[in-house]
């Protein structure tokens, strides 16, 4: 049965040691970008806290709604469920297959075919050489990229690229499914076969959790929502609840 149980779990980032002129700027761009507080020194380095003491439990069938402006830690958050950052403290519990939908172009080779990038981008996200030609039609018929995929990717339009990385993200199903934000690529027929393709994953999914700021697209999706500002939960509950707890702006 899938499960996530995150209990008091905190995360900070070391910045360089204070002895240049640039450190200033370093530390305060950090605690911009992961929406934490730089804390003392220890030793030679200071830290910025990115996460402070979150705790919740999903089970099969939540979909959690992750809420907060930019830098409240929702991403920091997103990649410490998918395994990118290690807590440093706390702990971290997983159960089934975790498929992250983001950055997911990562790893993909400008002088190789879109065929062949299919195949390295495969087995970046795990799945064995059987799995991935398994999956090649699908992913070709879902491109729509015909004769290119035979073509390194260099020579693509942005927009047949994300056609590509998409295809190829969408044709993983697992039993967590982690976004940060909803994906939306291509012209208006591509992004609602991608809508379409999103609520396929998700739907068969044990447990989603989605970080968006459309409160809209949450209530269609969530049953749960967890305030993130500063790093810290400032709210966990039913979604709709969560929402009504939100400042006013």
């Amino acid at each position: 049965m899938p499960l996530i149980e995150a209990r008091n779990i905190g995360i900070e980032f070391p910045v360089a040691p204070p002895n240049a002129q640039s450190f200033r700027h370093l530390a305060l761009r950090t605690a911009s970008r992961v929406g934490g507080k730089v804390l003392k020194n220890e030793g030679s380095f200071r830290f910025v806290q990115a996460l402070d003491d979150i705790s919740f439990t999903l089970r099969r069938g939540d979909r959690l709604g992750l809420i907060g402006h930019n830098g409240a830690g929702k991403t920091t958050l997103i990649r410490v469920l998918a395994g990118i950052y290690e807590p440093t403290r706390g702990s971290l519990r997983t159960v089934g297959r975790n498929v992250p939908m983001f950055d997911i172009g990562l790893g993909m080779d400008e002088e190789a075919s879109g065929y062949e990038n299919i195949r390295i981008r495969g087995l970046i996200l795990g799945l064995t050489p059987e799995e991935i030609e398994a999956r090649v039609p699908e992913i070709a018929e879902f491109a729509e990229l015909g004769d290119y995929l035979e073509l390194p990717i260099r020579t693509y339009s942005s927009g047949m690229l994300l056609r590509l990385v998409f295809s190829i993200a969408a044709s993983i199903h697992g039993d967590i499914i982690l976004m940060d934000e909803w994906i939306a690529v291509g012209d208006a027929q591509f992004r609602k076969k991608t809508h379409d393709r999103l609520l396929d994953i998700t739907n068969q999914s044990g447990i989603v959790v989605l970080a968006s700021h459309d409160h809209g697209l949450l209530r269609d999706m969530c049953n749960l929502g967890l305030h993130l500002d500063g790093g810290r939960v400032r709210a966990f509950g039913p979604l709709e609840n969560v929402l009504k707890e939100l400042p006013a702006t």
